[in-house]
């Protein structure tokens, strides 16, 4: 998605974003932290990390890293989670008010701006030896950049794979390759369990709407995750990225299955949402903000774990009221008898007609 379009998103659903990590209210829901992978990895050939580090980022920047950094700040809650996966949290010394889920984040700086985006004097004020800035932070790279910092920004994360470059790339920026190599691992044998799981069964209709019409469509990273998970997201056959799409194509869709961030969502009850099947009978899918809109290991496998579960749930009620269903109408006394009287009725009918 264009970082132009992401901070009209941004600017949308900001006021659904109390703390850093509150669900959606008023009807909305928070935007993705739209992070990205790298397309640049260099090893000494053994898989182990190595130093000095030469390497080039998402705005054709090269950076040179002497050894590993000991003060990193993240102006993006994904860079700060896959960090704290790698087990490199101690190093950590800023982070945005969106990464305030992660265990032991409110001792460090909080780099967020009092509007959208970051504060270039926060970040500076962190004295870091390197800033990771996803694909969100864009039109703030050159700003830090011409503060003297060293800056390593990210494309945009479109897909599980992008996640694992993101992470395998994060690993080798900070020396730690094997714990970063361990988490896409614990990912992707994640992926293959959850495939596994909703391989056999139907992919219900779904949808995750972000507020004011805007929706998850096609080439998206939570457009991968659902259908990981077993959901047919209706809106990716409506264009791709984070498009805006009328009531009436809402309704035309009638996801079966809305994803939210908390339970008792107040957009269940809203139009045209509250109209479709999934408003009507209630099917909410519930996954926490921070798993679902951050692009990072820890979310890819809370996020499909969740909607399988879900899915998986579904299913069994779909069955069993599918079972109820027939055995009332086998338990119905001469419902049996009726349709074959009828079906005579209606062949003598058809033979008196016949008569000369």
């Amino acid at each position: 998605m264009r970082d132009s379009f992401a901070v009209v998103v941004a600017l949308l659903v900001t006021t659904a974003l109390v703390g850093g990590v509150a669900g959606g209210a008023a009807g909305a829901q928070p935007a993705p932290d739209l992070a990205g992978a790298s397309d640049s990895h260099q090893t000494d050939g053994s898989g182990e990390c190595s130093f000095p580090l030469e390497v080039t980022d998402a705005t054709g920047e090269t950076i040179t890293l002497e050894e590993p950094p000991e003060r990193i700040t993240t102006t993006n809650p994904s860079a700060a989670q896959v960090l704290w996966e790698v087990g490199a949290e101690d190093r950590v010394v800023g982070v945005t008010q969106y990464a305030a889920y992660l265990d032991g984040a409110e001792e460090r700086a909080n780099v967020s701006a009092e509007g959208l985006g970051v504060s270039i004097e926060r970040v500076v004020g962190t004295e870091p030896d390197l800033v990771l800035a996803p694909n969100a932070s864009a039109d703030q790279v050159e700003a830090l950049r011409n503060a003297d910092l060293t800056v390593y920004h990210f494309p945009e994360a479109t897909g599980v794979a992008d996640i694992a470059d993101k992470t395998e790339t994060i690993g080798r920026l900070v020396g730690e390759c094997d714990a970063a190599a361990e988490t896409n691992a614990e990912m992707n044998d994640t992926v293959e369990e959850v495939r596994d799981r909703t391989a056999d069964l139907d992919r219900p209709a779904a949808l995750y709407p972000l507020g004011s019409g805007y929706v998850a469509a096609g080439n998206t990273f939570i457009d991968e995750l659902m259908t990981i998970g077993g959901l047919e997201n209706v809106a990716a056959a409506e264009g791709e990225g984070y498009p805006q799409l009328s009531d009436e194509v809402v309704l035309e869709m009638d996801p079966e299955l809305i994803l939210v961030n908390e339970p008792d969502s107040p957009i269940m009850e809203e139009s045209p949402y509250a109209d479709t099947t999934a408003g009507r009978e209630g099917n909410a899918v519930v996954v926490e903000v921070h798993w679902l809109n951050q692009p990072a290991p820890r979310s890819v496998m809370e996020t499909t774990t969740t909607i399988a579960d879900a899915v998986e749930e579904y299913a069994a009620e779909e069955e069993s009221e599918g079972d109820e269903a027939s055995e009332t109408s086998e338990g119905v006394p001469g419902f049996g008898v009726v349709a074959a009287v009828l079906a005579v009725l209606a062949t003598l009918a058809a033979g008196v007609g016949r008569r000369p």
